[in-house]
């Protein structure tokens, strides 16, 4: 790998145009380019759009048409001019020097992308179907761009599938306007639809040329990868958005700042990739990168950068922000995806910076689950969300689960069984881990379905407990006997029953189909041998003192467990708990009391 002679690089064309005795100074005067992720749900057409805007073909290259990896686009304010006539017909004077856009290939790629004080992107296109509106994903992604305080447009992709939909004219304005009546009437019904879901996350949305105040709504660009349609629209906004509001956020710093993206092996090297968003970095600079310890202080042996609407990387001697860029580092050791890293004067000055980035969303609860996430970006999302539905954690981390997780849940069933869980986004479970201890393992590479996952898991299992609590003071039980398998008339009495409703123990008192007490259960016996309990759908032997089983039994068919009229009440009151066939033996219950207590359990 060689590195790009000085004089081709980014710093010293700007060294040879403000002097070399000004050059330190310009650095923070420099307006570095916006970075823009692209995000939505998926075969909502992201990585389309950004196809559309390099005018490449990824897409059709990704395995199912899924994003694979995370795709840097440099996008220069040259390219920006070419690709869209519209920035000096609007009388627009670029002085943002491009974008680099960042596809996103999941969640868990999007999550990372954040940095002290929010996102990392300065921009976000959310793109939506138009034909397929808000779904779950995109529901997540905008819940994550508020938490971040991102700005963003929309781009409704995918207008040409509209039925009759044609290509009027070059700017999409008056293309909506030539539109026949009935695809005007069909887009209408599509847009206002999206408007009004968008209405329910506290957005005021409307088309990007009826907008009088930018800060105020959200701005909606109707578009088709497929036709290029809106596409030059959307660069528009973006570049309009970032001259206006963002411009004191796009000074250069003087201090290299990133986020580590991956850490991925190719050929014969490891290397970092990672998002530049602040600075220059050089080959040989010094930089830390924070871990949940210590910061690592680590030597750059070597940059690659991406190149302007290429997906190709190129050996720099330095790298400019923003940037999507691959280094070599002389310590890799416990390097964690989504952590930050930067130039560094002292170790204290690292670890104050960093104790203030990690330490923001961090902060766990006296009780909880254990939770676990690929990346520090990733975590905070999904602390973000389980806030959002009341779940509690004691414990959070990077990486698979591992033993230490699960001792550390178990410890929960003492405290609260509820709590007995790790949950996981886009991590697995380590391969040494042989046992689960009784502990619920909960894992997802999308976080929605984590979260509507483990929130089903804790309403079921606070059903079972309050169910438990209930069977504590009674069982609801029906058992029929087995008349073939009489073992013992009398003292005690032991012959078959098949459980055909709720669950039988040891010392259980039942009553027949007259409402008559039998006696309680002794013992029970299943493939011949002692058990304390046996439930629904099992056929085992039963002791009863006190009985003569040709006597009292010949003629009966069914046994029932005795209740109090208050357990039957309480019963009653909690049937969202019972299962079908309880609720079936407890009204069979109520018949056979009310025959000798008129109005009993009413």
């Amino acid at each position: 790998m060689t590195n790009e002679p000085l004089e081709k690089t980014k710093g010293f064309a700007i060294m040879q145009t403000k002097g070399p005795q000004n050059y330190l100074k310009m650095k923070t005067q420099i307006i570095r380019q916006p970075i823009v992720t692209v995000a939505g749900h998926v075969d909502h057409g992201k990585t389309s759009i950004l196809d559309s805007i390099r005018e490449s073909s990824v897409a059709e290259g990704e395995a199912g048409g899924i994003t694979q990896r995370i795709s840097f686009t440099v996008f220069t304010a040259d390219h920006l001019k070419a690709s869209c006539p519209l920035i000096d017909k609007q009388g627009i004077k670029l002085e943002i020097p491009g974008f680099l856009f960042i596809d996103t290939p999941g969640h868990a790629a999007f999550n990372n992308l954040r940095k002290r004080g929010g996102s990392l992107a300065d921009l976000a296109i959310l793109v939506i179907d138009i034909n397929e509106g808000i779904k779950p994903q995109t529901a997540e992604v905008i819940q994550i761009l508020k938490s971040n305080k991102t700005p963003f447009i929309v781009a409704l992709n995918k207008i040409d599938r509209i039925s009759g939909w044609k290509k009027a004219n070059d700017e999409l304005k008056n293309s909506l306007q030539q539109q026949p009546q009935h695809v005007k009437q069909e887009f209408d019904e599509k847009f206002y639809t999206i408007v009004g879901a968008l209405n329910s996350y506290g957005f005021d949305a409307e088309l990007f040329y009826k907008i009088s105040d930018f800060t105020k709504q959200l701005t909606l660009v109707p578009c088709s990868a497929k036709t290029r349609e809106g596409i030059p629209e959307i660069l528009m906004m973006l570049c309009g958005l970032s001259q206006r509001f963002l411009k004191d956020r796009l000074k250069l710093g003087d201090k290299a700042k990133g986020v580590i993206l991956e850490i991925k092996k190719e050929k014969a090297f490891n290397y970092v990739e990672c998002v530049l968003y602040d600075g220059i970095l050089k080959v040989n600079d010094e930089v830390a990168i924070a871990t949940f310890d210590k910061p690592i202080l680590t030597k750059v042996k070597a940059i690659q950068e991406i190149q302007p609407l290429s997906i190709k990387f190129a050996s720099v001697n330095e790298s400019t922000a923003a940037a999507g860029i691959r280094i070599q580092i002389s310590d890799k050791t416990d390097v964690l995806p989504g952590m930050p890293f930067m130039q560094y004067n002292t170790l204290e000055e690292a670890t104050s910076e960093f104790k203030k980035e990690i330490g923001e969303g961090i902060k766990i609860d006296k009780r909880g689950i254990i939770i676990k996430a690929d990346s520090l970006g990733s975590l905070e999302a999904l602390i973000v969300l389980l806030k959002q539905a009341n779940v509690k954690f004691v414990k959070a981390g990077i990486g698979n689960i591992n033993k230490a997780d699960l001792l550390s849940a178990k410890a929960n069933f003492e405290i609260d069984p509820i709590d007995a869980v790790v949950a996981g986004f886009n991590v697995s479970v380590d391969e040494e881990v042989k046992d689960t201890y009784g502990v619920k393992i909960i894992t997802e590479a999308v976080i929605y379905k984590l979260i509507e996952n483990l929130q089903k898991f804790r309403e079921e299992k606070a059903k079972e407990i309050e169910r438990e609590r209930l069977m504590g003071l009674a069982r609801i039980s029906k058992l029929e006997i087995l008349h073939k398998h009489v073992f013992r008339n009398s003292n005690p009495a032991v012959f078959g029953v098949r459980i055909t409703a709720g669950k039988i123990v040891s010392g259980m008192e039942l009553i027949d189909d007259n409402g008559e007490v039998i006696g309680r259960v002794k013992g029970i016996q299943a493939d011949n041998k002692k058990v304390e309990e046996a439930t629904a759908g099992m056929e085992v032997a039963i002791s009863i003192s006190g009985i003569y089983f040709d006597r009292h039994l010949a003629d009966k068919k069914f046994l029932y467990s005795e209740l109090s009229e208050n357990q039957f009440k309480k019963f009653k009151g909690n049937r969202d708990l019972l299962a079908s066939d309880e609720l079936k033996a407890l009204s069979e219950i109520q018949m056979i009391k009310q025959k000798k207590t008129s109005g009993w359990g009413s």
